[in-house]
Parts: C-alpha cells; sequence; structure tokens
C-alpha cells in the first residue's frame, strides 16, 4: 500500500546558481549543496562537486550509498585499491562500506555530481568544510594550524556521519 501524499513536504528546484545555495571549501574543493536531506527527509542529498586539478578527498569509507555523474572533465576514482578514471557523461556508483577516494589528476577542473543515500553527507559538510560566496569564489587561506583543526574535526565528527578515514 502506498501511503498518502504528504503535503508538509514541498517540491525542490535546486539551481547551483541560485543565490541561496550553499557553497562549502572542503579539501580544496567547492561543493554546492543542491538538496539536502533536511528537503528529502532524510532519504539522499545531491552535492555540486567543482574540482580543481589535484582535488579530492582521503581514502575513506561509509557505511551509506554514493553515486558520481561526471558533468564536466574527469575524475580518478581508486576503489578498493584499483583506479578508474572515470570521463564526462559517465556515473560510478561506490557500494556502502567499500573503500575508495577520487582525485583530479586531468590538468583541467573537472566537475559532478554526487547523491549519497541516505542523506547526512550535506550535514557532515558543512560542519568541517568553510562557507565560501559562490563555486567561484577563491578558497580559503588557511594557516597550517587551521588545516590541522579542519583535519582533527572531520576525523572527530567522521563516526557521527557513519563514516571513517583510512
Amino acid at each position: 500500500m502506498i501511503p498518502d501524499d504528504d503535503p508538509s513536504r514541498s517540491l525542490t528546484v535546486a539551481n547551483p546558481d541560485d543565490p541561496g545555495t550553499t557553497y562549502i571549501s572542503l579539501v580544496g574543493d567547492t561543493y554546492a549543496m543542491l538538496v539536502t536531506g533536511e528537503q528529502t527527509n532524510g532519504r539522499y542529498c545531491l552535492i555540486d562537486m567543482h574540482v580543481p586539478d589535484g582535488g579530492g578527498p582521503p581514502p575513506h569509507r561509509h557505511d551509506f550509498e554514493e553515486m558520481f555523474t561526471i558533468l564536466e572533465g574527469e575524475i580518478e576514482f581508486t576503489f578498493r585499491g584499483e583506479k578508474h578514471t572515470v570521463r564526462a557523461g559517465s556515473t560510478i556508483n561506490i557500494p556502502a562500506n567499500a573503500p575508495h577516494n577520487f582525485r583530479n589528476a586531468s590538468g583541467a577542473s573537472a566537475r559532478m555530481l554526487c547523491m549519497c543515500t541516505p542523506a547526512g553527507q550535506d550535514e557532515y559538510f558543512m560542519r568541517i568544510g568553510d562557507v565560501v560566496a559562490d563555486k567561484d569564489a577563491p578558497r580559503p587561506q588557511l594557516s597550517q594550524d587551521e588545516l590541522a583543526e579542519r583535519r582533527r574535526r572531520a576525523a572527530e565528527l567522521a563516526s557521527n556521519y557513519r563514516s571513517e578515514f583510512l
């Protein structure tokens, strides 16, 4: 049986250029929070990731599904120790609990959409990153102490968001 419609939930239209979009600078990348877990009742989140050459997170894993669609450029994913280059137009799904990371090693900027289900990664990124004005805003110039604090906070909060660094 399908439940009745929930009129308390509204239509979400996500546009990365909308002035209300929250942008986070994290690990050298800029992430736009397009659809949050709050908007989907925790079912999923959608993040627009701008990844400059050399950008990407360290190896990690988490107990939720993560799917990436490459919109521009190419990204090198390492999945269970094996590298895969994924180009614009392709989609890659990372199963829950699998060790992985990605890196832009292409020499040019790349852009991808990341959907996590269930949601939570959006909240995590907002707690550990730095808010910036938009996708083209310069990344904050952090001191070594500030970088160390960001890493400490990311590691400290990871388990709250069902993630771990490897």
